[in-house]
């Protein structure tokens, strides 16, 4: 009996697979025999399982069909080890490459500046929604650590925030004028909302701290309303911040203090985001960024 057989019998009897499924896991194991060429299945090695992978991945499979194929792979010769005398099962802890990491699309500068300018209207809840988001985009911050803000944590005379982040790690972060003008004209309205007992810097209509889906839920209003082309989210704020921050200041280091980034792998992300900007700039303004067409067919 062939592998191929046996992983059939296998599926149909034992395992009780339906059509569908049984296809599919005859489908990825003959591509691994496809790949394998002339290399009997018993002899194939960790090392070129993990050429296979490479070879899948050049071809523009994405990881999660390479993860899925891997796992019918692991399993299949867990069979063959089982029932065939297979010696070893080379698929052991061979993993699929990662996902490649997704850029956040940023905010222009401009268009973060006009979003902040027309919340500014004569309302205690609009005011609230005003002091929240130019804190956001100001400090960069996270919306957990929006929503578990203290009116104690202000130090300096309100230029700095203590600030609680992931893992219970607590980092200080400026506060610009315009973040500072904007939370002392919602303070005002905060005193007349706030609960007994109430310490969170931002409340809700009924005085007490507002949760984390009332902010994005605010914030996707304020979209709608002003005829966003996209919806705003709150991390997309905090991004913001910091692809601004960099591309300003080109430091690094003082952007992985100011997200609170643990690793500055993390933070590298916004380089790749500022060259991103770069390129586009240079691609509109280069007088040499673009061949004519009569040069780019000579």
């Amino acid at each position: 009996m062939t592998p191929l057989e046996r992983l059939d019998r296998y599926l149909t009897g034992e395992q009780g697979k339906s059509p569908a499924t049984r296809s599919a896991y005859l489908a990825d194991a003959q591509l691994l025999l496809t790949l394998a060429g002339d290399t009997a299945m018993e002899n194939l090695t960790p090392r070129e399982i993990r050429g296979f992978v490479r070879r899948m991945k050049s071809q523009g499979h994405d990881h999660r069909s390479i993860a899925r194929r891997l796992s019918a792979w692991r399993g299949w010769f867990k069979l063959l080890v089982r029932e065939a005398g297979f010696a070893s099962n080379p698929v052991e802890g061979i993993k699929a490459p990662r996902a490649a990491r997704k850029l956040p699309r940023p905010i222009g500068v401009d268009e973060a500046q006009g979003f902040l300018e027309h919340l500014d209207e004569d309302d205690p809840l609009a005011r609230r929604d005003r002091a929240m988001y130019e804190l956001a985009y100001s400090a960069g911050l996270r919306v957990s650590e929006l929503v578990g803000a203290e009116l104690a944590d202000f130090r300096d005379e309100g230029r700095t925030l203590q600030v609680l982040g992931k893992g219970g790690k607590s980092r200080q972060v400026p506060v610009g004028d315009y973040a500072r003008q904007a939370l002392d004209n919602w303070l005002v309205d905060r005193a007349s909302l706030v609960q007994p007992g109430e310490t969170a810097l931002f409340l809700n209509q009924r005085g007490r701290r507002m949760s984390t889906r009332a902010v994005q839920l605010r914030l996707a209003e304020w979209s709608t309303k002003l005829g966003l082309a996209d919806r705003l989210h709150p991390h997309r704020l905090r991004h913001a911040c910091a692809s601004h921050f960099l591309q300003g200041s080109q430091d690094l280091r003082a952007t992985q203090e100011l997200l609170g980034h643990s690793s500055i792998a993390t933070t590298q992300v916004y380089t790749r985001l500022d060259f991103q900007h770069l390129a586009s700039v240079y691609d509109a303004a280069h007088p040499r960024a673009h061949a004519s067409d009569d040069e780019a067919d000579t």
